[in-house]
């Protein structure tokens, strides 16, 4: 995706210089005007400078003579998500995010992204990975390669299409690999911190670590998942149903091959003819409130699935959101062998 300072030009500069830029970022051609410290002033566009133009001024003006002095944009970690659905509807294509000093910090741009999700999100990625043996014994499961990219690339790719930018991930085994590959994630436009385990923390342990989290909604993902999850449609699912924790589950279907008969006190009131029963399986993947976090004990091996006892029995809202895509969980050799295969007919 386009590095966002690509849209940026400091106020007073030569209009011929904006017309190189934006001539340069081709369909994606806006311009943010800024002063030295990057304080949005306005925003310029090819039709500003042809209504320019048309006004009088000439080529030898500078671009602050031209801008659109108040342009839409997005105040990071502090907007409505209505507000998103409703610029893309309107068809605004690249919108400029800025810090609580009116700083642009990041563009949207909804032609590379589907969405600007205001959520943070954690990458557990601190495991052994002792199935996939001998494959790890020398790289963390989270860099093995399903097709040109690591899993867990494929993951934070899908993530940031959906407009996710501050990344916690939490590391253990090999994490210098990790760390080394991912950086703090500028080269992706995205802050990345790590959650160091200095043992074995569980799946959800290392979370308690966090203290400055960006967003009142956390995603807490696996890192050796391949899928093609919605993530706005799994967050506005959130939304709507009121959840406090919401996990993505996995239909599975168990068919039995034979009639099933229902009984009461030996005595048999129905019969079913080779039933298939539908379960649900964790998809390791879960939306919570920020705020339900610091319930994790710090420094202690906690699973999810104890975090979700935890908030069943204190009366708190655990909803099902059933994915109907496609999952893979890379667990075992069969797995991996499986996601070199899909990953040439999926597009995550």
């Amino acid at each position: 995706m386009r590095d966002y300072k690509e849209h940026l030009i400091v106020k007073g500069s030569a209009l011929k210089i904006a017309l190189a830029q934006l001539d340069k970022l081709a369909s994606d051609a806006i311009l943010f005007v800024v002063d030295e410290e990057k304080v949005l002033r306005g925003s310029l566009t090819d039709g500003d400078v042809r209504r320019g133009l048309i006004r009088g001024l000439t080529t030898d003006d500078i671009v602050d003579s031209f801008i659109q002095p108040d342009p839409k944009y997005i105040q990071k970690s502090n907007y409505s998500f209505d507000k998103i659905i409703e610029l893309r509807e309107k068809r605004f294509k690249v919108v400029p995010v800025l810090d609580e000093g009116r700083r642009v910090v990041s563009v949207v741009n909804f032609v590379h992204q589907n969405s600007y999700l205001p959520i943070d999100a954690v990458v557990m990625a601190g495991g052994r990975g002792e199935r996939l043996r001998p494959l790890t014994d020398t790289t963390p499961k989270p860099l093995l390669k399903v097709g040109n990219k690591a899993i867990m690339e494929h993951n934070m790719n899908r993530l940031i299409r959906f407009g996710i930018d501050d990344f916690w991930v939490s590391v253990r085994y090999l994490s210098d690999q990790i760390i080394e590959y991912f950086g703090n994630g500028r080269s992706k436009g995205v802050s990345i911190e790590y959650l160091h385990e200095e043992e074995p923390l569980g799946t959800i342990g290392a979370v308690a670590q966090i203290k400055n989290l960006k967003h009142d909604t956390v995603l807490i993902t696996n890192s050796d998942l391949l899928t093609n999850l919605d993530y706005e449609d799994f967050y506005l699912s959130f939304i709507k149903e009121e959840a406090d924790l919401s996990v993505v589950t996995i239909p599975y279907d168990i068919k039995v091959p034979y009639a099933v008969l229902e009984t009461s006190n030996g005595v048999i009131n129905s019969f079913k003819e080779k039933p298939t029963y539908t379960y649900y399986a964790n998809g390791g993947i879960y939306l919570v409130k920020a705020d339900l976090l610091r319930d994790i004990p710090k420094d202690t091996f906690f699973d999810a699935t104890d975090f979700l006892e935890r908030l069943i029995e204190s009366g708190k809202k655990v909803h099902s959101y059933v994915l109907r895509g496609y999952w893979l969980d890379i667990g075992r050799p069969s797995d991996y062998d499986k996601a070199q295969e899909d990953i040439k007919h999926i597009k995550l």
